[in-house]
Order: C-alpha cells, then structure tokens, then sequence
C-alpha cells in the first residue's frame, strides 16, 4: 500500500511504493513555540520535505517530575501555528478522547508503542479519517502488530503506518530485530523504522532513560537496507538540554549527511536491478 500526505505548502511525502524514503523527524516533546518553528525550519533546510513529529504530551514519562510537554489545548495551539507555516504534522495520543481534537491538527495520528493494544485508542484513531502510525510495543512480537492493524482498519481506515521501535531485552535495554521489518511489511501496510527511540536505554539513567546515540546510523543503515518505507528520527540542537529523550537525540547538525547516506542506500536497495539481481 502507498500512503501520501501533501504538505500545507505543496509538497508530497509518500510512505510505500517505489517513492524515495519518508521522513519523520522533530523533537521528543514540545519544549516552546519556539523551538518547534527553529528546529522545523532547520530540519527543513537540512532535509527537505518531512513530516514534523513533536509531542503535546509525554504521559508515559519514567517519573512524575519528569517534563511532559504543554498539554493538549496548548499543545495543539502551537502545532496548528506550524501547519500555518506549511509543514505537515505527526503526534501522539494517549487517550481516545484526543483523538479528535488532535485529528484537526495532525496529518499522522501516533499511537504510543506501550498503547498498541489499547483497542478504544485504535478504533477512535482510525474513525478520525487521518492516517494513523501504530508503534510497535516494546513487549509485541512483529507477528502481532497485524491485529493492531486491523483493529484501525476495522473503522474503515486502511491509511495505517507500523513502526518498530526496538524490543525489551532483559533489563533496561532494547534490540532490534530486523526479521520484524519484513514480517511487517508482508501485512502490507508501509513500516517505518525509529532510529532514535531504538538506542534508548529505557529507565537506564535512574529517574530518566539512557540512550546509545552512537548507534543510530548503525541501526538505521541496517533497516534501510532490509527495505522500508520511512526513517524516524528525534532531532535536537542540544540533546544534552533536551527536556525529554535527549540521550537517545540526534544532533541537528548530524541530519544532514546521514539522511544524504540514507537516501542514498534507499535508492540503491529500491533500484529494479538491485532487487531483480
């Protein structure tokens, strides 16, 4: 299945097919209009088109005090001032009940990974029309995320996006299975790959989570070449003064020549004599 979306600005981002790779990129959480705006314009330049990803809300943080974001009236406020801007837009909800406020706003509903089988989450989701990203759970075998696929679809809405995100192994850390890519797109549905959430350490840094940044482009070049639809990266100026994830962020100023890198293993890994070799 192809799936396009069509910037406020004119722009078409294609997820499946035989397009060129899709960008999700942005911050954990919306720190301020501010930045959202400096780092969608910087992302932007270093890019090209993309889909803008920023949280209104972070409610499954690892602790009370931890940052969660502005809240969804807020939230949503600042998110329809990018859409005026031109961008197209990806956030997450946490309930059903956001699902239609958020579906206003957002191009791309996301549905949490540790929400992926949260049924009411997904039925309301796919009754918004938008096309909806389900991440895979860290606990979820690859085999099973065509249920939650089809509980979306079961609304009539087959504008569905799968998005692996790492599995638990043991304590506080993930691996990636690269076999689930592929059992994933075999539903038929485009999968897109979390570059950034997949070198989290989750709960490693006591009261927040660690990250392995080092190994986003490993991880990264890995699932390209297994053949997907989309990249999605966390993308800070200063992950260190992140409010949220930073310690699994890529540096802005790091976007550029790995997203040139990608797209180019993209085209090479998608091109008719490559793959009919």
């Amino acid at each position: 299945m192809q799936i396009e979306i069509a910037t406020p600005r004119g722009d078409k981002i294609t997820f499946g097919g035989e397009g060129p790779l899709a960008l999700v990129a942005g911050p954990c959480v919306i720190e301020s209009e501010d930045h959202v705006h400096f780092l969608a314009r910087e992302i932007g330049r270093r890019a090209g088109p993309f889909i803008f990803k920023a949280s209104f809300d972070k409610a499954n943080r690892s602790s009370v005090s931890s940052y969660r974001g502005p809240g969804l009236k807020e939230g949503l406020r600042i998110l329809t001032g990018l859409r005026q801007e031109g961008y197209a837009i990806l956030t997450d909800i946490h309930d059903p009940s956001q699902a239609g406020p958020a579906a206003e706003v957002a191009d791309i509903l996301q549905i949490p990974a540790f929400l992926c089988r949260q049924t009411d989450l997904l039925l309301e989701a796919g009754r918004t029309g938008r096309v909806v990203n389900v991440k895979k759970g860290q606990f979820v075998a690859p085999h099973d995320m065509r249920l939650a696929a089809e509980k979306v679809a079961s609304t009539g809405n087959s504008r569905i996006l799968l998005t692996e995100r790492g599995t638990s192994f043991g304590y506080n850390n993930l691996v990636v299975d690269m076999r689930g890519l592929s059992i994933m797109r075999d539903f038929g549905w485009p999968v897109i790959f979390d570059a950034t959430h997949s070198v989290q350490l989750p709960g490693a840094a006591g009261q927040v989570s660690g990250g392995q940044p080092q190994f986003i482009e490993t991880l990264a070049r890995a699932a390209v070449a297994a053949g997907i639809d989309g990249l999605f990266i966390e993308v800070h100026e200063a992950p260190e003064r992140a409010l949220s994830d930073g310690t699994n962020a890529l540096p802005l100023e790091a976007l550029e020549p790995l997203w040139r890198r990608l797209r180019a293993l993209g085209a090479f890994v998608g091109a008719p004599g490559f793959l009919n070799a």
